[in-house]
């Protein structure tokens, strides 16, 4: 089942097609960005909104 809420490490690796490491290192810098606005985060995910809006206008080109 995907998480509507949340994009996981391998999730984002997959669709980047990147290393889980560097999925690892850009969700980390993801969720320092969110912790600055004063949100909670969860280690080795991000908001699926927030990552949507972050690569290229994802958000935008899904709907």
């Amino acid at each position: 089942m995907k998480n509507e809420l949340f994009v996981t490490v391998g999730e984002v690796a997959q669709e980047l097609g990147v290393s889980k490491t560097f999925a690892y290192k850009l969700v980390r810098q993801m969720n320092e960005e969110v912790e600055e606005k004063g949100f909670i985060t969860i280690a080795g995910r991000v908001s699926r909104k927030y990552y949507e809006e972050k690569f290229y206008g994802m958000a935008q080109a899904a709907n």
